[in-house]
C-alpha cells in the first residue's frame, strides 16, 4: 500500500506540470491589461506602466514569464494578488473555510438523499416509487448547476421566501442556514446521479449467491441490506463520489457567484474579471492538487470497503 501511495504522487508531478502550463496559458487568454488595470484604469504615463510592467515580470517573454511563476511555485509562493496587494497564500487561506464548508455539505446532503432513495429505488424495482425517482434522476442530472441555483432562488427565496438567496450569513447558526440552498443547488446534480448509482449496484448485489443463501437462511431483511449488500454496493458509488468532490469543488465556482458568496470561487472571478494573474493561476492550481490528492484517497479508500482489492 504505501509503495503504491508513493507510484502515484511521483505520477502527480507531471500531471500538475502539464495543468500549471495549461493554467498559465489560459490566465494569459483573460482580456485587459495587468497594468493599466493595477494603475487604476486611468490615463497613467507609459513610464508608469512600464515600470509595473518592470515590477510584474509582465514585460518578459511568456515562457520566461512561466519559469519564474513555476520557480516560486515550486518554493510554496503563489504570488501577490496585483489588485489587493496581498499574497495569494492568505487570501485561499481566507476564503477557503467557506468553500470548504459548502462542499461538504452538499456532500452530506448526496450522501444522505442519494443512499436511501437509491436503496428504496431498488428494494421497491419497477413500482411508482422507482419510477418516479427515475423521472427526479433524469431532471437532476440534467440540469445544470447554475440553472438549478437560479430555480431554487426563485422558488425558496422570491416565491416561499423560506430560505436567504445572497451571502454567507454571520455567526454559526446564520451561517447554515444562508448555506443550505447553495448546497442543494450545488448537491442536485449529484444526489441524482448517486440515487442511479447505488439503485444499480444493490440490484446487482442483491442477486448474488451468497444474498440468497442469506435470505434462504431466513437472515432480517434489514440485515441483509444494510450490512451486507450496501457495502460491496457502495464500492462504485465511492469511485464516483470521490470525482464528484473535485466536480463539487469546481462547481463552487458558478454557485458561489450565483448566491453571493466569497469563497474560493468568486476569488477565481474577480480575479478573471480584473486579469489579476496571480490570483487565477494560485487559486486553480490549488483546486486541481486538492482534486487529485482527493482521487489518491479515494484510490486507497477502495481496500477499506472491499478487502477483496489489494494494491501490490
Amino acid at each position: 500500500m504505501v509503495s503504491y501511495i508513493a507510484r502515484r504522487l511521483i505520477i502527480l508531478i507531471p500531471i500538475l506540470f502539464i495543468v500549471s502550463i495549461l493554467i498559465f496559458g489560459m490566465s494569459r487568454m483573460v482580456p485587459g491589461d495587468p497594468a493599466l488595470i493595477m494603475a487604476g484604469g486611468h490615463q497613467t504615463s507609459p513610464e508608469v506602466l512600464d515600470n509595473i510592467r518592470e515590477k510584474y515580470h509582465l514585460n518578459k517573454p511568456i515562457v520566461e514569464q512561466y519559469a519564474i511563476w513555476l520557480k516560486n511555485v515550486a518554493t510554496g509562493d503563489l504570488g501577490e494578488s496585483y489588485k489587493m496587494k496581498q499574497s495569494v497564500t492568505s487570501m485561499i487561506i481566507e476564503r477557503l473555510p467557506l468553500t470548504l464548508q459548502l462542499v461538504v455539505m452538499s456532500m452530506i446532503f448526496t450522501l444522505l438523499i442519494a443512499i436511501p432513495l437509491g436503496i428504496l429505488s431498488a428494494i421497491k424495482k419497477n413500482t411508482w416509487m422507482d419510477h418516479l425517482s427515475t423521472m427526479f434522476a433524469f431532471v437532476g442530472v440534467s440540469s445544470p448547476v447554475f440553472f438549478t441555483g437560479i430555480l431554487f432562488v426563485l422558488l425558496f427565496s422570491y416565491h416561499l421566501d423560506v430560505l436567504p438567496a445572497f451571502g454567507a450569513g454571520e455567526g454559526f447558526t446564520d451561517n447554515l442556514v444562508h448555506l443550505l440552498l447553495p448546497s442543494l443547488a450545488l448537491s442536485f446534480n449529484m444526489i441524482a446521479l448517486n440515487s442511479r448509482i447505488t439503485r444499480s449496484g444493490m440490484i446487482e448485489v442483491m442477486n448474488t449467491n451468497y444474498i440468497q443463501t442469506a435470505v434462504a437462511k431466513g437472515m432480517p431483511r434489514n440485515a441483509i441490506i444494510l450490512k451486507h449488500a450496501l457495502r460491496n454496493a457502495l464500492v462504485p458509488l465511492v469511485t464516483v463520489t470521490g470525482i464528484q468532490i473535485g466536480v463539487l469543488i469546481v462547481g463552487t465556482v458558478l454557485v458561489e457567484y450565483t448566491f453571493g458568496l466569497g469563497g474560493l470561487g468568486s476569488l477565481i472571478i474577480n480575479g478573471v474579471q480584473t486579469s489579476d494573474y496571480p490570483v487565477v493561476q494560485g487559486t486553480m492550481l490549488f483546486m486541481v492538487v486538492a482534486f487529485l490528492l482527493i482521487n489518491l484517497l479515494v484510490d486507497v479508500l477502495y481496500a477499506v470497503i472491499d478487502p477483496r482489492i489489494r494494491y501490490k
